[in-house]
């Protein structure tokens, strides 16, 4: 297991240029096993998460080249539908293979996922709306086979309980491929990422509409064709170096992003006091200021990202004042409290929220990171702290922050991985 080391107490400064998104990339990726022509995707984080996608592709049949952040996928048959909990294990967005596999397989066969210890994310959504299309399934043994019907409706409709994005990339992309049918999703998550998929299957020959909004509708088609595209930069990271300036009061430019993909977080870190200039794609964010305490509540897109739930909670750790963030997605995003009280910060978790008295200083110390964004907002602890801090179980860190410590030492940060 790999452990993050860190000198806090340094001002950041210089630019920071942000990595394509991990989480637009793998719905894409995952689509692929439709499309048997060559296929140029730009942009690829190299992440854990992406290889363990790439291990997948090749395991089920693809032809699959990685290299300097650009996949390449060459017509090649898919040899099998199944995809083993070896894979989904690590990373549930294994799971969204199981539609596009059953569309060119017939049947396939993916193991219930893994992933983040962060909260309920149950597969439900994915397995009801694949039911409302018309599929089959059987789930044993902790895996879900699926079986595609001999016909399909020529109008297909499901709603969605709860804006889930991994169940809209999954539905959306099966539905992609069910020639002669026009299917309709209502209640769909709206991130970027969805919009980022549509173009992607779209630029290959799909008839999909209204990504963004909270109904798509897709016009199947009996072929996808190949293509070249470039993913979208990473909103999640964009934002974790963003507020890293915040928690270490520093000036710091962030560059290759897309604001239109961060706007509440532009308000949220505008509303504490902190300086933004730039243009759509450049940020130069000052947070050497007297920051204001703040109330803050997550949402699905477009409101506050949960993913910078942990990262923004540091931040208000050193706040003068009481702050509060409200968790509304994930029920077990607070693992961190602890550790960051390992820091001297003075947080308290009552049901869904997490109450902070902003404290002068962190202080050095050794602490486990959890998941993701865990991980990240003790690296911008350790960053704010006075003297040394030690991060354990870093790994689940490196599935989500492409070229971390080359990055932070970029910024003058003191960080060494081991």
């Amino acid at each position: 297991m790999k452990e993050i080391y860190i000198l806090g107490g340094k001002k950041l400064k210089g630019t920071v240029k942000i990595s394509g998104s991990k989480n637009a990339a793998l719905p894409i990726l995952a689509s692929t096993v439709m499309i048997n022509k060559e296929i140029t995707i730009k942009n690829i984080p190299e992440l854990k998460d992406i290889l363990t996608m790439l291990n997948c592709l090749q395991h089920v049949g693809k032809n699959v080249n990685f290299d300097s952040n650009t996949v390449t996928l060459k017509p090649s048959n898919i040899k099998t539908g199944e995809v083993s909990y070896e894979y989904v294990n690590k990373m549930r967005a294994s799971f969204n293979l199981l539609g596009p596999l059953c569309m060119v397989c017939g049947t396939s066969k993916v193991g219930k996922p893994g992933g983040c210890n962060i909260g309920q994310r149950p597969v439900d959504f994915h397995i009801a709306g694949l039911k409302a299309l018309g599929f089959k399934y059987v789930e044993e043994h902790g895996d879900i086979t699926l079986i595609k019907p001999d016909e399909f409706d020529k109008k297909l409709y499901y709603s969605l309980p709860y804006k889930s994005v991994g169940t809209t990339e999954q539905l959306m992309s099966t539905a992609a491929l069910i020639s002669g049918s026009i299917t309709v999703l209502e209640n769909v998550a709206m991130e970027p990422e969805i919009i980022d998929l549509q173009d992607f299957l779209n630029k290959c020959g799909a008839k999909i509409s209204g990504a963004g909004t909270d109904r798509i509708t897709i016009h199947g088609v009996n072929e996808l064709s190949g293509c070249e595209y470039d993913i979208i930069p990473d909103r999640i990271e964009a934002g974790t170096y963003i507020l890293a300036a915040l928690g270490t009061r520093s000036k710091i430019e962030v560059q290759n992003i897309n604001t239109d993909h961060i706007q509440k977080l532009i308000q949220v870190i505008k509303s504490m006091g902190a300086e933004i200039s730039g243009n759509k794609n450049v940020l130069i964010i000052d947070g050497n200021k007297k920051l204001k305490n703040l109330n803050i509540v997550t949402a699905p897109y477009p409101g506050f990202p949960t993913d910078l739930q942990p990262i923004i909670s540091t931040v208000l750790s050193t706040v003068e004042g009481e702050s509060s963030v409200n968790e509304n997605v994930f029920e077990n995003r607070f693992n961190y409290i602890g550790e960051l009280g390992r820091m001297g910060a003075d947080l308290k978790v009552k049901n869904n929220c997490a109450y902070i008295n902003g404290v002068k200083k962190l202080s050095g110390a050794e602490v486990t990171a959890t998941d993701i964004r865990a991980g990240a907002a003790l690296i911008i602890a350790g960053l704010m702290a006075e003297g040394e801090s030690i991060i354990y179980d870093a790994n689940h860190i490196f599935r989500g922050y492409e070229l971390l410590e080359e990055k932070i030492s970029g910024l003058g940060g003191s960080i060494n991985i081991y």
